[in-house]
């Protein structure tokens, strides 16, 4: 077996103020949850979006199985995110409320019953100047992690 699985992605919280955090499961096929098992996922360009009161995920590529056959999986397909009926429900009124909000996957997981989850979050949109504040704060808090050691 091969080590544990946490695929982030790490343009997320620099381009996007994070509001609220779900955790949400994935409807996946064989060859897919066995690829994610192989740490052969990405969510760099992954989004997520509302249709027919049901959240999808779009972009997110998981590689084809290596000894997959034929019936291999599509590695971009949109992918069916299970949540409860009450936080869809707010996650659709946070969308609507206007602003620039959206849902971005953070990181794509497997927890301690060999499930296959993926944490999304409810997000504004930085501005460039919000871009550089953060930059600031990182080298800021790198420098001082330097001077302490």
């Amino acid at each position: 077996m091969s080590s544990k699985v946490n695929i982030r992605n790490k343009k997320a919280t620099f381009q996007y103020e994070i509001l609220d955090k779900y955790e949400a499961g994935l409807k996946l096929l064989g060859t897919e949850i066995k690829s994610i098992r192989d740490n052969k996922a990405s969510l760099g360009e992954a989004y997520c979006y509302f249709r027919e009161d049901e959240l999808y995920i779009k972009n997110m590529h998981i590689a084809e199985y290596s000894h997959g056959n034929i019936n291999n999986h599509d590695p971009l397909r949109e992918r069916k995110l299970l949540l409860h009926k009450k936080e869809l429900k707010k996650l659709a009124e946070n969308l609507n409320k206007g602003g620039n909000n959206t849902i971005v996957p953070l990181r794509l997981y497997m927890n301690d019953r060999g499930l296959a989850k993926l944490e999304i979050a409810l997000g504004r949109g930085k501005k460039l100047f919000d871009k550089r504040q953060s930059l600031k704060e990182k080298d800021v808090k790198r420098d001082i992690e330097r001077n302490l050691r």
